[in-house]
């Protein structure tokens, strides 16, 4: 019984050296084996970290059930209903070609190797608070609870704050306050409690003027999964303080819409901040015709359900998945088309009895 107790113990020690490569298009999995010579789960460098709860998931899905209601209030109820959490989430502007995403991977499996992360994206347009937005926006309310990590960060180093918000008992939101991250938790119900990342214990030992991705945000997403509470991470600060994007254009007069170009899909797709309430305000409805109007061109379109309502290289007006009016082109991009880029404002002009 000694031997076989030492050999398991021997082998839950060995270094594991096959670690699978990361992808920044993937879900991955981080739950690693740390060998004796390295930091344990919640240390970093080799300083030690919080008390880890091993069965972090059972402790958040306790919590989880007996969370305060969102009429409850009071930080300490909203405290009471984070303790831990199974994933965490990153959305950045730092692409692919560098080993950005990876430095921040690699920094939440050392110190939450049960943490499993879920890469939403590494493509929004560099230094595009906005564009980073609508995607967290249109993205999260689909994922599991989580602590949800967004830098997209211009002023990264400066006295921007780092921050993070607590929405309740299934997100965290971690990351700038530059207006990334309030659009998201709107539509997840609501700021409950915010506070600032100011405590060296849930930071690298150094933090760098130019990567708070991997030094203040990584870290302090980890540690809230290890079940670190929220308000440890620094001093609470008023949510009505918090840095809110200037809305973007959306106005209805009479029988047109101006509004604004959101973001351009992949696909070539043109987002735009409106959606079919503003489509009923004007009296346009699915196998109505419009006229799209913007800088350079002006086009008829229809306004349908799907791109397939359309023939081949047409321009199409309809409501996406994210709820938002888009205009789309059949077989090709919108934006090519028509060199329409995000911030710009077009008018749709509904044609009377067409």
């Amino acid at each position: 019984m000694v031997a076989c107790l030492v050999e398991l113990i021997a082998a839950s020690q060995k270094d594991i050296r096959d670690t699978p490569g990361l992808s920044c298009n993937s879900t991955i999995s981080l739950a690693t084996s740390f060998p004796p010579e390295k930091p344990a789960p919640g240390d970093v460098d080799g300083r030690p970290g919080p008390t880890v709860h091993r069965d972090v998931g059972a402790i958040h899905a306790s919590n989880h059930a007996t969370a305060p209601s969102t009429g409850d209030a009071g930080p300490a109820g909203t405290l009471d209903a984070v303790a831990g959490f199974d994933w965490i989430s990153l959305c950045t502007d730092y692409g692919c070609a560098d080993g950005f995403v990876a430095a921040c991977h690699g920094v939440i499996a050392r110190i939450a190797p049960h943490a499993r992360v879920l890469d939403v994206t590494h493509a929004v347009t560099p230094g595009d608070v906005r564009h980073g937005s609508v995607v967290l926006a249109d993205t999260l309310p689909w994922l599991p609870a989580a602590v949800h990590v967004a830098v997209v960060d211009p002023g990264v180093g400066t006295a921007r704050r780092g921050i993070a918000l607590v929405l309740g008992g299934d997100a965290v939101l971690v990351g700038p306050d530059n207006g990334l991250l309030l659009p998201a938790a709107e539509v997840l119900g609501g700021v409950r409690a915010a506070y600032e990342l100011v405590e060296p214990a849930y930071r690298l030992p150094t933090v760098s003027a130019t990567f708070h991705g991997r030094d203040v945000f990584a870290p302090a997403a980890a540690h809230l999964a290890v079940g670190v509470p929220p308000d440890a991470l620094g001093p609470a600060i008023d949510p009505a303080s918090l840095v809110v994007l200037p809305a973007p254009v959306c106005q209805v007069d009479g029988d047109r819409i101006r509004v604004e170009v959101l973001t351009v899909d992949h696909f070539g797709n043109l987002a735009l901040a409106a959606g079919a309430a503003e489509l009923r305000a004007v009296g346009l409805r699915t196998g109505a015709a419009a006229t799209l109007r913007w800088p350079g061109g002006t086009e008829e379109v229809l306004l349908g359900r799907t791109f397939a309502d359309v023939s081949h290289g047409e321009l199409i007006l309809l409501v996406d998945s994210a709820s938002h009016l888009a205009v789309a082109r059949r077989g090709g991009s919108a934006a090519r088309h028509t060199g329409l880029q995000p911030g710009t404002v077009v008018e749709l002009i509904a044609i009377p009895g067409r």
